[in-house]
């Protein structure tokens, strides 16, 4: 090997080989520290959102996920001339509960499901416990996981006020509900105690049989305003605690549970629509949830539905007097608080989506002026001009 001088170095013939070695040798170094710094990153990330996620999830997140899709539907023609069927995948759930509130349509509701559980092959899973709304741990637990098991896609329904599945470590699926103005809804319910629907009517069936006479045909005037527990609280806050949930305070006419309501309502509840615009809630119902609700509005309208639907109007209602609709409505003032917001935000899911009311509108019949829905009525004042509209 000879030496020559350069630089003050001994070079070798094969020095330049020996540099483009080094220098590879360099690269490699550099490009498996960076590759090494990467992966680390990328695993760092990676465990990162997998305990944001499991957060968000046992906190409820989940649903509220869902809620994203009003955006996205909102902003496309999604089932504008779409003629194939959606696949059964996220981002629409597999898993819907119905948690549905006593007289507010749900029997309606329930019939019309019937008929697109076989239209849009989905599991229907309808509940035959009608009076048990309020469970301890055990029978929350039992329901849950009852539910859980549940072959997807499905929707299960029942009268039950509202379950927390992350409290047991269960994945919490996604809700829906229909309400309806208060007192209307108390009406209904007083006189379907007593004389049931038409279907009973025509059986010559009454829906309580062990009921007195003398509570049966109680005015319902003299149930309200003599203060009976009928007609009085807490048997008249009733729809807040469906979405409240099984905590004790939910069933304490007040503050808390109206905040509480209104909160699971917001993270839950994909859609919570009102009865008194069932045309417009089954149009969102339509877009939001196309694996369910697909043609809804068509079987709605149709001949043999309707030959089903007219059985479940409630028999023998009368309106109570001005006096008793006063004193109803201020026992029911958290119920209206929470009514008029649901009514707000279903407002404004119509107007995200552009829809406008087709041939139905609002049930006025035990509708109270706005004074009356901000203040309640003044004693000292004896103008009893807000009384009008009541029965517009």
């Amino acid at each position: 090997m000879s030496c020559g001088w350069a630089g003050g170095r001994c070079r070798s013939p094969m020095g330049g080989g020996s540099v483009r070695v080094r220098r590879l040798t360099m690269v490699l170094r550099k490009l498996l520290k960076c590759s090494l710094r990467d992966y680390g990153f990328c695993l760092a990330s990676v465990l990162l959102f997998s305990l944001a996620s499991l957060c968000y999830q046992l906190n409820g997140g989940a649903p509220a996920l869902l809620l994203e899709l009003r955006k996205y539907l909102g902003n496309s023609s999604f089932l504008d001339g779409y003629r194939h069927p959606p696949p059964k995948v996220l981002p629409f759930p597999s898993q819907l509960v119905y948690n549905r509130v006593g007289k507010c349509g749900s029997r309606t509701v329930v019939q019309l499901l019937r008929v697109l559980t076989e239209r849009n092959h989905f599991n229907l899973i309808n509940s035959d416990i009608h009076n048990k709304t309020r469970l301890n741990k055990n029978e929350q637990m039992e329901l849950i996981s009852n539910i859980s098991i549940g072959e997807q896609p499905y929707l299960y329904t029942r009268h039950v006020h509202f379950l927390n599945f992350t409290r047991f470590g269960l994945e919490q699926p996604v809700y829906m509900n229909i309400i309806r103005d208060p007192i209307s809804r108390f009406v209904s319910n007083y006189f379907f105690r007593r004389f049931g629907d038409w279907r009973s009517e025509q059986n010559h069936q009454i829906r309580t049989p062990g009921m007195k006479d003398e509570e049966r045909y109680l005015d319902i005037n003299d149930c309200i305003l003599e203060n009976y527990a009928e007609c009085n609280n807490p048997r008249v806050f009733y729809i807040i605690p469906y979405f409240c949930g099984q905590h004790p305070k939910c069933r304490d006419p007040g503050e808390w549970a109206l905040q509480r309501a209104k909160e699971n309502m917001n993270e839950n509840y994909l859609l919570v629509g009102i009865l008194e615009e069932l045309e417009d809630v089954l149009l969102l119902l339509e877009r939001l949830l196309p694996h369910y609700f697909k043609d809804a509005s068509a079987v709605y309208h149709s001949s043999e539905y309707k030959k089903l639907g007219n059985g479940t109007i409630t028999v023998k209602k009368q309106k109570p007097s001005p006096e008793a609709l006063q004193a109803l409505y201020q026992r029911m003032r958290y119920e209206y608080d929470f009514y008029n917001y649901v009514k707000d935000q279903f407002h404004l899911l119509k107007r995200k989506f552009g829809l406008k009311t087709h041939g139905s509108t609002p049930n006025k019949e035990y509708s109270i002026p706005s004074r009356m829905e901000i203040a309640g009525p003044s004693h000292e004042d004896d103008d009893d001009t807000w009384l009008k509209d009541i029965y517009r």
